[in-house]
Order: structure tokens, then C-alpha cells, then sequence
């Protein structure tokens, strides 16, 4: 079903698997609550960022492999600035969901748009996805802006979806089709 190939390349992106040594750049954004304030987890204490680490560097092994947290490094410099995630949801569906967070010096610079859409690529390239999706709190207003930059489209509102930091909390959901996304892999080589 798969032909997996590791690390992805952008123009100014390397997408790789996790290592021990991310632990730092990991804990770095995890811990800050800007940066995790819409997120479902954190700010994360140094046992909370090892145990997340632990099991995704585990979840690598996993056959047939389902999940693909991907470190997100500069290029130029190797330096590492945050994640971003493929899940394989439902594999009789050949649906999946992807996710991403950054150290907050690198917000506004288009890293998360470049690593989403690479994300994106390699679930329908690589994984052979028909739909991928992902969920937005609706005061999320940059993460919204970058589904919609990578071709996803709100199919839905979710209301009260999960229970985050004390209180349950609605979501957007955001998704995109095989189809679609070929059409719009024509639509930017033309």
C-alpha cells in the first residue's frame, strides 16, 4: 500500500523524522502557552515533551505505519522549528489528518503553509490518501487561513468537540480530496 520515502524537501524545508535530539526544539514551542493556547495539549512540562517524543519515536516502528510526526528544519541550517503531523485515521477509508505547531519566532514566515502542503503531498503521493482533513479552533484564525492556502475547504462546525484545558471547546473542520488536490497540483503547474 505504501511506498514510503523520508525526509521530505521544500524550497526551504526538511521534513524528517523525529530523533532524541529534538527534545529541546520540541519542549521549546510545547511549553510556551502562545504557542499552545489552541492547542489540545501543554504548555508542556519536561515529562509531558520526553513522553510525547517517546511515543512518536516508537510510532515510527509501527507496521504498518500509521503515524508521521515530522520534525520541520530549516534547510540552510538544520535548525529545527517545529512539527508537523500526517495520521492515518481510518486505513479502509485511506483517510487521514494532519496537524502542525511552530516555535513562535518562526510564525508569519510561511513555514507552516510549506510544511502543510508538503504534508499534504506526500499523504496523497506517498500514503495513496482520498481525503485528508484537519480541526481548527474557530478563534484560530492563522491556522484557518493556512488549511485554506494548502486547498483544504470548512466542511463543518464541531460543536463542544473536545474537552481542552478545562472546557469543552468547538472545531472547525477542514478537509480535501485526492481529486481536488490533483486538480490543484494542474491548476499551479499550468
Amino acid at each position: 500500500m505504501m511506498n514510503i520515502n523520508l525526509p521530505l524537501e521544500t524550497q526551504r524545508l526538511i521534513l524528517r523524522d523525529l530523533t532524541k535530539s529534538d527534545w529541546e526544539g520540541i519542549h521549546n514551542y510545547a511549553c510556551d502557552p502562545e504557542v499552545v493556547h489552541y492547542l489540545p495539549f501543554g504548555p508542556n512540562s519536561e515529562e509531558d515533551t520526553k513522553l510525547f517524543l517517546q511515543t512518536q519515536i516508537k510510532l515510527q516502528r509501527q507496521q504498518p505505519r500509521r503515524h508521521f510526526t515530522l520534525a520541520i528544519t530549516l534547510k540552510d541550517d538544520k535548525q529545527f522549528i517545529g512539527t508537523c503531523r500526517l495520521s492515518i485515521t481510518n486505513p479502509d477509508k485511506l483517510e487521514g489528518s494532519i496537524g502542525y505547531s511552530l516555535d513562535k519566532q518562526y510564525w508569519g514566515q510561511g513555514y507552516a503553509t510549506e510544511a502543510a502542503g508538503k504534508v499534504l503531498h506526500f499523504g496523497f503521493q506517498q500514503l495513496n490518501m482520498h481525503r485528508i482533513f484537519a480541526t481548527s479552533n474557530p478563534k484560530n484564525t492563522l491556522s484557518m487561513r493556512i488549511l485554506v492556502k494548502i486547498g483544504m475547504r470548512q466542511e463543518g462546525y464541531l460543536r463542544e468537540y473536545e474537552w481542552v484545558k478545562g472546557e469543552w471547546q468547538d472545531s472547525l473542520l477542514y478537509a480535501i480530496v485526492d481529486r481536488e488536490w490533483i486538480q490543484m497540483q494542474i491548476r499551479n503547474f499550468n
